[in-house]
């Protein structure tokens, strides 16, 4: 009965924000692909995992959470998509520990690595006389490394290199390299607060004379650069996380996002959240989300599926995220 009330109620605030999109501020800009999230997990609790040290972790969300990964941690997704999209996660965590606990001088570190690819599929080339002369595609990836470190029991720094790599059409492409800064302060062991600037330097320098010859041209594309505060808290009597995070961006945008992971039973794990509630703007729709995943020891190896759905006012078609976790 409370899972059918859970239900009615994430439908009710997904058709709210059904109303007209008004254009904003991030639209066409560079590295939009980056921005829908990483992995089911995350995508399902909103995108609101800066600030969470739980569970399956990724640097990509906060670099400084990965001295938080308890085994080593292997993630790879796959989601489903409108309009020939494609959009695929792989991603490695683990973290180091140096000096003994009893001597006082334990430190931790931790370390990631993952890439996003995303593109576009059978796209029709045709001449001026609208011939088909073939099928076009496009690929957009992202290859990030994340390095983070304690300082006490409270503090955790952290860093992400970041290499963009984008085939546009044919001989067309181009690279860029940025970095994201991250914090983490856990107020106590179930409370923790996080900061995050992202994408600082990134941007796509295009030069199409390889094409067009001498009427080619040469174009920079600054990536938005973004300015993060979340928080988390784990409400141990309840089996209930709940995250959130406010993000703001150099084009003066506000956004908000939160979400929830809720230990149903053992190894099993329902979430939902809502990404890019736009405070400058509420007719610009949110992403409601809902998911879920399960866990399962299997000899040394701890196997998980992740699923996400996320509900997309503004194309033909909802998305669909899969996810398969290794622990060892």
């Amino acid at each position: 009965m409370r899972i059918n009330k859970f239900i009615v109620l994430m439908l009710f605030f997904a058709s709210i924000s059904f109303a007209q999109q008004e254009i904003s501020q991030l639209a066409g800009k560079p590295g939009a692909f980056s921005r829908m999230g990483f992995g089911a997990r995350g995508i399902s609790m909103g995108n609101s995992l800066s600030s969470v040290t739980m569970g399956n972790l990724v640097g990509f969300h906060n670099p400084a959470i990965s001295i938080y990964q308890e085994q080593n941690s292997f993630h790879s997704g796959y989601s489903f998509l409108a309009l020939d999209r494609s959009l695929n996660f792989i991603s490695f965590t683990r973290n180091f520990t140096f000096g003994s606990k009893e001597k006082g001088n334990e430190s931790k570190a931790g370390f990631s690595v993952g890439l996003i690819n995303s593109g576009v599929s059978k796209i029709e080339e045709r001449d001026d006389e609208g011939n088909l002369l073939g099928e076009l595609s496009t690929s957009e990836n992202l290859f990030y490394g994340s390095i983070s470190k304690n300082f006490g029991d409270k503090l955790s720094v952290g860093l992400n290199l970041k290499f963009y790599y984008y085939s546009l059409y044919k001989e067309i492409t181009t690279t860029s390299f940025g970095f994201d800064l991250g914090f983490l302060y856990k107020i106590n062991p179930n409370w923790n607060l996080s900061l995050l600037i992202t994408d600082i330097n990134s941007s796509y320098k295009w030069n199409s004379t390889s094409l067009y010859d001498i009427y080619g041209t040469e174009e920079t594309n600054k990536f938005p650069m973004f300015y993060k505060i979340g928080s988390s808290y784990h409400f141990e009597e309840y089996n209930l996380l709940l995250a959130t995070e406010f993000e703001r961006s150099n084009l003066e945008t506000n956004y908000f996002r939160f979400g929830f992971e809720y230990n149903l039973i053992e190894n099993m794990f329902l979430r939902g959240g809502f990404d890019r509630i736009n405070l400058s703007n509420f007719e610009e729709p949110s992403l409601p989300s809902i998911g879920f995943g399960y866990n399962r020891q299997v000899s040394k190896l701890l196997v998980g599926f992740d699923y996400a759905f996320v509900y997309d006012a503004v194309t033909i078609s909802d998305r669909h995220i899969l996810g398969i976790m290794l622990n060892f």
